[in-house]
């Protein structure tokens, strides 16, 4: 028996430093909301061969990487025509030193040129206003500037890119080993990633953390943080982004 109009989603919703169970939630009344979806959902890439035969994938993770194996057949999987809806620390691997400071290695070269960037830093979490880079796009259309208190992502980004959403920033990341971020330039907030017949939808927003989230580095978080959860406007994004990984916005 054929899938009818059955499309097959795989969400990988796992790391650290983050109210995961949160995220996860939400993202999957979200989904719930779309009749056709069936979804699958795991913590990391181990499932790989479930995660290639999805229709897309939607990812909300924090330090959580591939193995070079995984990372090959997601590579193929996205050449192959495949869409991926990557939220917030997608891009984002880890490493906290002696001296306290955060390093974010570039130990998967692959991995981050297919999500399109690769995070390093954000400064102390703030409100800021997000910006619409491309008013007539169907991702962001009649979204007027909102402000979020959330981790302002600064990364490093690879490749052809639409930038869809961006802020401004600039100054010193003291906590982070990628401290300088002195440019004028738009910071992405959201952005399009063509690689191969696929694309990647990857947006920074969504910051998260509950009270036992920065174990062992911190005993009891003092507040819980909720991000850009907080606005209408990034669950218009999701519901949006859901759409155009199921090709109908």
């Amino acid at each position: 028996m054929g899938k009818s109009d059955r499309l097959d989603v795989y969400f990988v919703a796992g790391g650290k430093y983050h109210n995961i169970d949160y995220a996860r939630l939400e993202i999957l009344k979200l989904l719930a909301d779309q009749p056709r979806l069936k979804v699958s959902v795991g913590a990391d890439y181990s499932d790989i061969e479930t995660i290639c035969a999805a229709d897309f994938v939607i990812t909300y993770t924090c330090d959580v990487m591939p193995s070079a194996a995984e990372t090959e057949k997601l590579c193929e999987y996205m050449q192959a025509g495949g869409r991926w809806f990557a939220l917030h620390g997608t891009n984002s691997i880890l490493r906290f030193l002696e001296d306290g400071s955060v390093d974010c290695p570039r130990e998967n070269d692959a991995f981050m040129d297919m999500l399109g960037s690769q995070f390093l830093s954000h400064p102390p979490i703030q409100p800021y206003d997000v910006e619409v880079s491309a008013p007539d796009h169907p991702l962001v259309k009649d979204i007027s500037t909102f402000t979020v208190d959330d981790e302002l992502y600064l990364s490093e980004h690879h490749g052809e890119q639409t930038m869809l959403l961006h802020t401004h920033w600039n100054g010193v990341t003291e906590s982070f080993v990628h401290d300088q971020w002195t440019s004028d330039e738009p910071r992405s907030c959201m952005y399009l990633r063509p690689y191969g017949d696929g694309e990647v939808l990857y947006l920074t927003l969504g910051h998260c953390r509950g009270k036992y989230d920065m174990q062992p580095h911190i005993e009891e978080y003092p507040e819980p943080e909720f991000g850009a959860w907080k606005t209408t406007e990034y669950y218009e994004l999701l519901r949006r982004g859901i759409r155009w990984a199921m090709n109908t916005l």
